[in-house]
């Protein structure tokens, strides 16, 4: 079996959600906590591309970084929206789950079943 990936905030209820669901599952999968361990620009823009999302796709709306950059009145670009997700990781929607040449955003947690 591939190797599973999940990009996640140990303290997101969705986050524990997944892990609790692949963990009931059997299912051998490697934790990566992106406020310890931050997206670089490649790797972010590598899972956008395999989710077939933009950067916008992926914004917390609800988040207050998100409010306090007022990115719903500013009209960003990807790129920008890219560099504010690796400058403040709270911009991220997660949890993120990748395995091999597919990625998915697994927001409600239930989407996971999507992958198997």
């Amino acid at each position: 079996m591939k190797k599973i990936t999940v990009y996640e905030k140990p303290t997101c209820s969705t986050c524990q959600k997944v892990s609790k669901a692949l963990i009931e599952n059997g299912v051998d999968f490697e934790k990566v906590n992106y406020y310890i361990d931050p997206f670089s620009k490649a790797k972010l823009k590598s899972l956008l591309k395999k989710m077939k999302m933009k950067p916008s796709d992926l914004l917390r709306k609800k988040d207050d970084k998100y409010k306090e950059l007022k990115l719903d009145e500013k009209n960003y670009t990807e790129k920008k929206i890219l560099d504010l997700m690796i400058k403040y990781p709270d911009l991220v929607q997660r949890p993120i789950v990748e395995i091999g040449k597919k990625a998915i955003l697994a927001r409600p947690a239930e989407k996971i079943n999507q992958l198997f």
